[in-house]
């Protein structure tokens, strides 16, 4: 076995003091809206906003005083590259980050803040990889692998340790999938403290690369998915037999299920996680029938998402419970005919945020016109009651949908 319980338990015995031992809470809400008892790690809360700090930190802990002089490189525009230049700079050990060149400058900045240095290279992930392999050859680097490391998955591991030390009646753990290194850490550990839990693999749609290599499938990988922390189309060699052997099943989670569980974590657990860390709680709210009655733990592993992206979700998110909506309503190009409208709205209190009429680039009538509006309330009883409304009037009335 290439990673064992004693190496687990060493990495935690190794970090700690250096890493949060980060809450591990039962949801009441989510556990009633699920019909399981939900346990949430929050991973989101380490300095760095992600699990990454302690397979990082176990890697550099072993390394020999010769390899700490010649420094360390590492090829990610992620959690990965902040967790090695953080925990580098606190060792005093030289770091190097090869970064795709359209990474976003914010993620740039904030590795440079951790006292790396930082090399652009490649348009994706797959150059930059190349790209730090081939200075870890010239410059005498020591690579510091985002997953497919024992040390990296060991230091990955001491999660479940936390977690079945917090809960230990659990049954099932639900853990996401990029690279393979979080959930082969998990299972070793988990597997090994009680064998009869089910650990659950999460991967996005639009990434399962690990089913396929698993179950010998050859779906289609790539896209922009919202857990791009997940979004890994080569997973590592190490990882993949561990999950072979361990790992009792992956399923794959929807974009508007990630985004969901995004929105449900803010509003119910005033906590903000990335696409990638909500994947776990994704699979179990949307496949709630699965664990029913069960006690269930996920790992909410990143909390890094963009803010304005955050806002996208949330706003998203209303437009799906039916709090904010868009209204394309027909009316007669006459005076009055808005005062009317907005008369409907008023009773119904509902909100207008916005409102635009379409007069030429329509296939109306030339006396009609279309007044789309962006509206919110309450709740999505509310909107309803007001199309109802304004069609008794006669006004035509569609809504637009994101789904």
């Amino acid at each position: 076995m290439t990673v064992t319980i004693d190496d687990i338990r060493a990495a935690a015995r190794r970090i700690e003091g250096a890493v949060l031992k980060t809450p591990m809470n039962m949801s009441r809400t989510l556990s009633e809206i699920s019909g399981a008892e939900v346990w949430l790690k929050f991973e989101n809360l380490q300095f760095t906003a992600a699990y990454k700090e302690r397979g990082a930190l176990n890697k550099l802990l072993q390394l020999t005083e010769e390899e700490r002089r010649r420094g360390v490189i590492a090829a990610s525009a992620g959690n990965h590259a902040q967790a090695v230049a953080y925990h580098g700079a606190r060792l005093g050990i030289p770091v190097t980050i090869v970064m795709p060149e359209p990474t976003p400058t914010i993620k740039i900045v904030q590795t440079e803040g951790h006292g790396a240095n930082v090399v652009l290279f490649g348009k994706v992930f797959d150059d930059a990889y190349g790209h730090a392999r081939a200075l870890e050859e010239a410059e005498g680097y020591v690579f510091v692998h985002p997953f497919d490391d024992p040390a990296v998955i060991a230091g990955q591991g001491t999660v479940a340790l936390e977690m079945l030390e917090a809960a230990p009646d659990l049954d099932t753990l639900v853990v996401p999938i990029g690279g393979g290194g979080l959930i082969g850490g998990i299972a070793t550990a988990a597997k090994a403290l009680k064998p009869e839990i089910e650990i659950v693999g999460i991967e996005a749609e639009m990434f399962p690369a690990m089913k396929n290599i698993i179950e010998g499938r050859e779906m289609e990988i790539g896209g922009d998915t919202l857990a791009e922390g997940i979004a890994v189309k080569h997973p590592g060699q190490i990882t993949r037999e561990i999950i072979g052997r361990l790992v009792d099943r992956i399923d794959l989670v929807s974009e508007a299920a990630i985004e969901h569980a995004v929105a449900l974590l803010v509003g119910i657990e005033k906590s903000v996680v990335e696409g990638a860390g909500a994947a776990g709680l994704a699979a179990i709210l949307d496949d709630s029938e699965r664990y029913e009655g069960k006690k269930v733990g996920t790992v909410l592993c990143g909390g890094n998402i963009d803010t304005h992206l955050l806002a996208n979700v949330l706003v998203r998110e209303l437009v799906r419970c039916g709090r904010i909506a868009r209204l394309k309503i027909v009316a007669e190009d006459r005076p009055g005919a808005l005062a009317a409208i907005t008369e409907k709205f008023y009773q119904c209190r509902v909100n207008i945020i916005e409102t635009n009429h379409h007069r030429v680039f329509t296939a109306l009538p030339a006396k009609d016109t279309m007044i789309e509006v962006e509206c919110e309330a309450r709740d999505a009883e509310a909107i309803d009651a007001l199309i109802e409304k304004l069609t008794e009037c006669g006004f035509k009335v569609e809504r637009a949908s994101i789904i």
